[in-house]
């Protein structure tokens, strides 16, 4: 409803500054600042219906004379209703016009009325100047508080975001160690390996196998290296009895040390079944053959566990720093359309440290939901906020629950645990600046103002909170379709 269109539906009445004084805006103005209200003023009566639409350029400040207003709020794809008053002096509209184009001058919400309503109608730019002539020191003070906070916000923001960076470092480091470690240790095992399969070479070449015998062993080894890849999982306990019964049958046939030997033939799925096969193969053999055979087959196994070893550090690392990209949303658009479960799976990874062994992950996502439009790295922050407290209000222990839904045109993200839940006189509270349920010194209490501002202000969103002893819920709503500007910011970004 444009601002045509209301006056279209509306009737304008002589002022009064009697009645303007009635109103507790104005009940301390003198008679020469009434007066200049009414003439650059003006009384409007407005028929049911819209007024102003939340995110128009705000023209207008209201303050209602008779009638009943409604102001309401879009949120999570539907109409939020905040305030629903027949108060006499309630006020609406462009009331930052003061502070002038170092905001944005839009309605943060809609408002309507429900029966002709009358109201006392300024021109924003007319608001601004009589608050800057008449209030000069309070709109200072005004000014100087907004700034104020929304500077302090800032900066704390940007301290929270490099703590967060730090620890989720501290993380990675610590998780792409592991894999790097184990691979560095492979390498140098599959080294020492290698250097035992040329010195069994070094025999053959003396001839100590004969051409049938070495076919066959040939032929054993391939078998050796492909059966590694198929190998069945086993508990601890089967294997250890298999272990058991390779050990047994290798000390028969004389191999020295076959306990330690056992454990590979195991790990690749071989039982003595397999190692009757290599001892006919090699009948009538010395038995230094026979044991050096064992043993370059054994190199070969162990080799290819290596090799295994090896690839799976490698992957682990390239996982790693593939769910790092994902977080950070390096060298990607800062608007993009994606698949939300990415998201919540690069996050998941970047803090699995600080979740722990004693936190149970549930992940039940609706893989039919649609890809979102979205900042995903400033989502990801959402997720971490979430998350992370979550994992402390557990205190390490409990179960971490993710879900994803549509419901209506929005993409739901349900992030739940089962620590002790937020006392109800904290509820209401949450999402205020400042406000933690954190010991002095543990939290600044920006976290959820900081997801509320990306979720609620820079996508249109809601974020609310359902919280009882075993159950708390943080539910986060995303609408599925952006403004037209969003949409060509993707394709502007996305060919920069």
């Amino acid at each position: 409803m444009t601002s045509n269109q209301t006056a279209d539906r509306s009737s304008r009445s002589v002022c009064d500054p009697a009645e303007l004084r009635t109103l507790f805006l104005f009940e301390k103005l003198n008679d020469e600042q009434l007066e200049w209200l009414c003439a650059d003023g003006r009384i409007e009566t407005i028929e049911p219906g819209v007024v102003f639409r939340e995110g128009e350029p705000a023209t207008c400040f209201y303050v209602l004379m008779d009638g009943e207003l409604i102001l309401t709020k879009q949120s999570g794809g539907a109409e939020i209703e905040l305030v629903r008053t027949e108060h006499h002096g309630a006020y609406a509209g462009a009331w930052m016009s003061y502070i002038g184009d170092k905001v944005d001058q839009t309605y943060s919400g809609t408002m309507q009325v429900t029966r002709p309503a009358r109201f006392f109608v300024l021109d924003a730019e007319i608001f601004a100047r009589m608050m800057h002539e008449w209030f000069p020191m309070a709109v200072h003070l005004l000014e100087g508080v907004f700034f104020g906070n929304r500077n302090t916000n800032a900066r704390i923001g940007e301290r929270e975001r490099l703590l967060a960076l730090g620890s989720l470092s501290a993380g990675l480091t610590h998780e792409l160690n592991n894999p790097a470690a184990a691979a560095v240790r492979a390498t140098s095992g599959l080294r020492e390996r290698v250097a035992g399969m040329r010195h069994k070479l070094a025999m053959m070449a003396e001839g100590k196998f004969d051409p049938s015998s070495l076919g066959s062993l040939v032929r054993l080894q391939e078998e050796a290296a492909a059966q590694v890849a198929k190998a069945p999982e086993l508990t601890p306990m089967e294997a250890a009895d298999r272990e058991d019964v390779l050990g047994e049958w290798l000390e028969d046939h004389g191999i020295a040390d076959g306990w330690n030997l056992a454990p590979n033939f195991v790990q690749a799925g071989f039982d003595t079944d397999w190692l009757e096969r290599v001892a006919a193969t090699l009948d009538g053999s010395p038995e230094q053959v026979f044991q050096g055979a064992i043993r370059w087959l054994n190199y070969t196994i162990e080799t290819e566990l290596l090799m295994n070893e090896i690839a799976d550090s490698t992957t682990r690392i390239s996982a790693l720093v593939g769910a790092a990209k994902q977080y950070s949303q390096m060298d990607r658009a800062p608007f993009q359309v994606v698949d939300i479960h990415e998201l919540l799976d690069s996050t998941l990874v970047m803090l699995s440290r600080k979740i722990g062994d004693g936190v149970h992950v549930v992940k039940e996502y609706d893989r039919t939901l649609p890809e979102v439009p979205c900042y995903a790295a400033e989502l990801n922050q959402v997720w971490t906020n979430l998350i992370d407290n979550a994992v402390y209000a557990m205190n390490g222990e409990g179960t971490l629950t993710i879900r994803t839904r549509k419901e209506n045109d929005c993409a739901v993200v349900e992030i739940g645990d089962t620590g002790p839940g937020i006392a109800p006189e904290a509820r209401n509270r949450i999402f205020e600046p400042f406000f933690t349920t954190k010991p002095m010194g543990e939290g600044t209490g920006l976290g959820l103002d900081i997801s509320f501002r990306i979720v609620v202000k820079k996508h249109n969103g809601d974020i609310r909170v359902d919280s009882e002893p075993g159950d708390t819920r943080f539910t986060v709503w995303l609408p599925l379709h952006r403004p037209e500007q969003d949409r060509a910011g993707i394709d502007t970004e996305g060919q920069s």
